[in-house]
């Protein structure tokens, strides 16, 4: 961190602080902690996370749960097979004064729960695809930025796929993590019933503003990262590509395609954060290892071979880091 005090001080600010929010999410969401610490991870990265999960996983309100932590304005939009765009970035209407006026839609918030967002059609998802890569919307010819922080988190359920739209492996690649959010463990389980029964509501306390959210955001950008990491980075994604040198023979034999260099940037700066939130002033390849999963999940895809066979893509992961 160039020696500069105060940014080592900050890291550990955030660390305290990340803390005191898993303990204050800990107050509704029972278990989840890996989902809980990818969240958090990319807030702090400026990502967009995408939740797999079957229903009933308290998806919805672990989301309102962490806006709540975090002081941040929070809207669900429920995807369906006839949302249009104007639904979710506004419209044009015609004032009082018969002059067009811009109406927001509810993508106007810090934090966005695009709920089944297969369930739409491609043109509503690349309305919010492109609010997502631009932190911005155009409508009538004006352009309309964003809330700072603007933070996308999209579910999907993996089971039902009939009359679904799947995104494009180019829109996938948009979002920083891949999240499967995993049934609770009996014990979990046992908690969740209890503490959802007895008619108390558990109130959340806001931990962070947005002020310092948006310096922790900056903060992690200027961690440190030795030349050596960077390259070690950089070759775990092009060895997930086929038919190229750095190809492994895990990837010659299973896989169609590999990630692209948004993997490596966002590896990158997942493992400055994850370093970051452990208290280290500087990411090592035990970092990188911690969040290589959940970034090249939905980046690469198997060939038939993997599918006969059985062979899951967090298997291959595991093969190539």
């Amino acid at each position: 961190m160039q020696n500069n005090s105060g940014d080592v001080e900050m890291v550990k600010d955030l660390g305290d602080k990340y803390r005191e929010l898993k303990k204050e999410i800990g107050k509704v969401i029972i278990g989840q902690d890996e989902v809980i610490h990818l969240l958090l991870l990319s807030i702090f990265c400026k990502g967009h996370s995408l939740l797999v999960g079957v229903p009933g996983l308290a998806k919805t309100l672990l989301v309102n749960t962490v806006a709540q932590a975090l002081g941040l304005s929070f809207r669900r939009i429920q995807f369906t097979p006839d949302l249009m765009p104007s639904d979710i970035v506004g419209a044009e209407i015609l004032d009082e004064n018969r002059q067009f006026k811009f109406v927001k839609g509810p993508l106007f918030s810090n934090i966005i729960l695009a709920d089944e967002i297969n369930r739409t059609p491609p043109k509503t998802q690349s309305a919010l695809l492109e609010a997502m890569q631009e932190r911005s919307v155009t409508a009538g010819g004006h352009t309309y930025q964003m809330a700072k922080p603007f933070f996308v988190l999209a579910t999907q359920n993996p089971i039902e796929q009939e009359g679904t739209y799947p995104l494009p492996e180019a829109q996938l690649d948009r979002f920083m993590f891949n999240i499967e959010v995993g049934y609770p463990s009996f014990e979990e389980e046992v908690n969740i019933v209890k503490n959802t029964t007895i008619g108390v509501e558990q109130e959340i306390k806001e931990i962070l503003s947005i002020d310092e959210i948006l310096k922790f955001q900056q903060l992690v950008r200027k961690i440190p990262v030795s030349d050596h990491l960077y390259e070690y980075a950089i070759r775990l994604v092009q060895a997930t590509r086929p038919n190229t040198e750095m190809a492994k023979e895990v990837t010659k034999e299973y896989l169609s395609w590999g990630a692209g260099p948004r993997a490596s940037q966002n590896l990158i700066l997942a493992a400055k954060a994850h370093a970051a939130l452990q208290g280290k002033f500087s990411p090592d390849a035990e970092d990188i290892m911690a969040v290589a999963k959940p970034i090249l999940r939905h980046r690469i895809v198997k060939n038939y071979r993997a599918e006969a066979e059985g062979i899951s893509i967090e298997k291959i992961i595991e093969g190539l880091v």
